[in-house]
């Protein structure tokens, strides 16, 4: 297996992630496997920049994914594409499939398009399966497991850590109009305003069945894990053990405001670390 180069973009990545549970997860795996997700995550932090970082009109960074789509798509017919340059030994050393890294920007542009406010939950279901389950189905790639098992842990592990994601970013989002929670289980048809319905103690029972439907997931994936498919686990598991652990700490504060970010201590991520960490 050859090893990725460091480039600039992975280098940023290295810095930023220091210290996270994503950085603490991908430290367990050889290097090769290590910088090849560190590069995956560059590509992810690169075109969430372009979604979140509200620089230019909404026209302007949609048009800008659609240059990220072209420059990939050159990428892997062996075209000079130097934006991408930095993902070019992961696609052949690892083989990830083009149409996930494309997943993943229709995700970032389904928040261009228009603000994500209580969506229904095919909808939700959508965008988790294309920022957080499409990166699971290029990651699994370096991890070195078979289309199979790995294509269904990324189902499921994605869909838990995005809607603990959720669940934990519920104010930050809310500060650039934008509320994921599932209308479905907010028990409303008409227009929310993202800040009034997180202001409401209405909106911990809502919270708590999007818990319900991110422990199913959990469990799925847990259960994949636990047959031991081929590959190098260690990582998923530990990113599953630790978000698991903050939307367990997240569901004994509770949603209703006021509400503080819930956080794993260090001395906690370095115990789940040794013990997920040891055994591919």
């Amino acid at each position: 297996m050859n090893a990725v180069s460091s480039s600039p973009e992975i280098e940023a990545v290295r810095r930023k992630a220091a210290g996270s549970s994503f950085y603490s997860a991908m430290k367990v795996l050889p290097k090769a496997r290590r910088e090849g997700m560190y590069a995956i995550y560059a590509f992810c932090r690169a075109v969430d920049d372009i979604a979140d970082d509200g620089e230019g009109t909404r026209e302007e960074r949609l048009a800008e994914l659609e240059d990220w789509r072209d420059d990939l798509k050159a990428l892997y017919t062996g075209a000079h594409a130097p934006r991408v340059a930095f993902l070019k030994e992961v696609v052949e050393s690892f083989r990830p499939r083009l149409a996930d890294f494309l997943a993943v920007i229709d995700g970032m542009a389904m928040d261009l398009e228009g603000d994500i406010v209580a969506p229904n939950l095919d909808v939700l279901d959508l965008y988790c399966d294309r920022v957080a389950s499409a990166v699971g189905r290029l990651s699994i790639k370096v991890f070195g497991m078979d289309e199979e098992p790995g294509f269904a842990l990324a189902f499921h592990l994605g869909r838990a850590l995005q809607l603990t994601n959720i669940l934990r970013d519920l104010d930050e989002d809310a500060e650039v109009g934008r509320l994921y929670l599932p209308r479905d289980y907010l028990g409303t048809i008409g227009p929310v305003d993202p800040r009034e319905a997180l202001a409401k103690p209405t909106i911990d029972d809502a919270c708590r069945k999007v818990a319900v439907l991110a422990h199913k997931h959990y469990r799925e994936a847990d259960a994949i894990m636990a047959a031991r498919p081929a590959g190098d686990l260690r990582a998923p598991r530990l990113m599953g053990a630790v978000y698991a652990e903050i939307l367990k700490r997240m569901e004994a504060q509770g949603w209703a405001p006021p509400r503080q970010r819930v956080k794993v201590p260090k001395i906690l991520l370095g115990w789940l670390a040794l013990r997920y960490g040891i055994v591919a």
